[in-house]
């Protein structure tokens, strides 16, 4: 029987930590229950999984979709895009039966590529071989999770370039249903012995075809890694991007400052997804509006500075060790100036 492959490219970098990682995991369940339900897909549909962030893997070999049970997905540092097609160029030629002169092969792959940053490495070389080698031997929809997705760098792969932006509750069922109906449609369309079948009418309340790519946006948020005085593992604080407007009678001006979204606990896991090139970047505590308490021990913050540039926890004014490097230091209470820490790259 020829086989459906389905591969799902799903970006795990730092900005998608909280809310979108569990989202995108309750995805994969949902469209996995659809296509159970469906007996075309039932039939021809197997299911891959990879994962990116400043580095990329498969993390669920192709299987048939009955078998198939979605992994837990990672969190990493960077977002390199060029990794992730490399690995998916490689796991088509792995996984994927070619058709011979003696026998058919498997259907055209489909792949979902859905990421909500820019690329942090340089993916230039993957896109054009990706273009010139395997454009044409799958079906590449690529999937920008809000507007500062890099839908220029995505429209060189694919023309199937969407925009989902979530504003209301129930958004994110019909994003899901969509994808589940788009693999249905496939199947279906397999199942009677026709290749190409087009993809279901977007719901343009919360998804759009890009046409032209948009300029490219500033970044959304801000990440920082630190680790627990008290038990040494690591966490990940987050800042969303807002627009603050500030006036006087002479001029207003727009000023893009950072709020607190919240802080999460981190396997050190996180280290061998990431790039560690990202720790070159620089950002201004003036900018970062709140500072959490530690998740793990629950110490006051989680947003103290070691004379290493790390970030620790500690309950208050006092002696500390810094369980980055091992030093001991000495924190006071108070306010002051904004310094600068570094940042991820989201």
């Amino acid at each position: 029987m020829r086989r459906l492959p389905v591969f799902f490219v799903l970006d795990c970098s730092e900005s998608m930590v909280g809310e979108n990682l569990r989202k995108m995991e309750d995805c994969l369940q949902a469209v996995v229950r659809t296509l159970r339900a469906d007996p075309h897909a039932l039939e021809s549909v197997y299911v891959s999984v990879l994962a990116f962030a400043g580095t990329a893997k498969v993390i669920a070999p192709l299987v048939e979709v009955v078998s198939f049970y979605p992994p837990k997905l990672p969190l990493g540092s960077g977002t390199s895009l060029g990794a992730a097609l490399d690995a998916l160029m490689s796991e088509i030629d792995r996984s994927v039966v070619r058709t011979t002169p003696d026998a058919k092969g498997d259907w055209k792959p489909i792949v979902y590529l859905i990421t909500d940053g820019h690329p942090t490495d340089d993916p230039a070389a993957a896109v054009m071989r990706w273009s010139a080698k395997y454009a044409r031997k799958a079906n590449l929809v690529a999937i920008g999770l809000g507007k500062n997705a890099d839908f220029t760098v995505l429209r060189r792969l694919t023309e199937n370039v969407i925009v989902f932006e979530e504003s209301k509750e129930g958004d994110f069922q019909k994003f899901v249903k969509w994808i589940s109906a788009s693999v249905v449609a496939q199947s279906k369309s397999v199942g009677e012995n026709i290749e190409g079948a087009a993809l279901p009418t977007l719901d343009e309340s919360v998804m759009r075809i890009i046409k032209e790519p948009p300029p490219i946006a500033d970044e959304s948020c801000v990440t920082l890694v630190g680790r627990c005085q008290k038990t040494r593992r690591p966490y990940l604080i987050k800042y969303e991007r807002e627009i603050q407007a500030v006036a006087t009678r002479d001029f207003r001006v727009d000023v893009a400052q950072y709020n607190l979204a919240g802080c999460y606990p981190l396997e050190e896991e996180y280290f061998a997804w990431s790039d560690m090139r990202t720790t070159e970047f620089k950002v201004n505590t003036s900018s970062l509006i709140g500072a959490p308490g530690c998740p793990h021990c629950g110490s006051v913050t989680a947003f103290a500075m070691c004379s290493c540039g790390k970030l620790l926890c500690v309950n208050g004014p006092g002696p500390a060790t810094c369980p980055w490097c091992g030093s001991e230091c000495y924190f006071e209470g108070g306010g002051g100036e904004g310094f600068d820490v570094g940042r991820s790259r989201g």
